[in-house]
């Protein structure tokens, strides 16, 4: 296999233009290019980075429209997850935006988000959860994921955690753009260095709130 070289300007450009060309016809006239400078790129990072961060998937170009008013058959970011669980794990994605780096979880079966939660409340756990979360937005992460309006019932809607326990799934991420070092072999250690960043987050999912 190749070894990694960078991600050049050519995969965002490719998104740039699907975004105003999304149609089947376009997709197999450029599709030589999604190959050579995302998909192929994505691959040989992903397998350099496996050792450290687990074994990766690059999700399907293809969009569901079956139960969608948008018909657009072609999704306008690729994706990445290198897990180190099920649905626990890192992300990575390619769009006309450049690159954003990213980890956390997104699946919720109800036996995950009641350790979640209660992980969430004990006090241990908890303020683990609170430091890690909090350093993360001190270092530049956006704290995302899909949450209630108001603390769960069976909580104190006074919880010092209250907007933790909102959450139904919790990731963070950060969205780096286009620069310099991401055309260069240096782009892998810099990502390696923000999946660092984002470790205590995984482990903590992969200790108190694992599928």
């Amino acid at each position: 296999m190749d070894t990694f070289k960078g991600i050049h300007a050519a995969a965002f450009r490719f998104y740039e233009d699907l975004e105003e060309n999304n149609n089947r016809e376009w997709w197999l006239e450029h599709k030589a290019t999604y190959d050579a400078e995302v998909r192929e790129p994505l691959t040989v990072l992903l397998a350099e980075l496996e050792p450290r961060f687990g074994p990766a998937k690059i999700f399907r170009p293809n969009r569901d429209i079956r139960f969608s008013q948008d018909k657009s058959p072609y999704k306008t970011a690729q994706g990445a997850f290198a897990a180190s669980q099920e649905g626990v794990g890192y992300y990575v994605q390619i769009s006309a935006d450049g690159l954003l780096i990213g980890g956390g979880y997104h699946s919720h079966t109800p036996a995950q988000l009641a350790r979640y939660r209660a992980a969430v409340d004990a006090p241990d756990s908890g303020l683990a959860l609170q430091k890690i979360v909090n350093a993360l937005a001190d270092a530049g992460f956006g704290v995302e994921g899909e949450k209630l309006k108001t603390v769960p019932r069976g909580f104190d809607k006074d919880h010092p955690r209250a907007e933790l326990l909102k959450h139904k799934s919790l990731s963070a991420g950060v969205e780096v753009g286009q620069p310099s070092w991401l055309s260069s072999v240096a782009a892998k250690d810099e990502i390696a260095s923000r999946w660092e960043t984002l470790r205590p987050l995984v482990e903590w999912v992969s200790e108190h709130a694992a599928p």
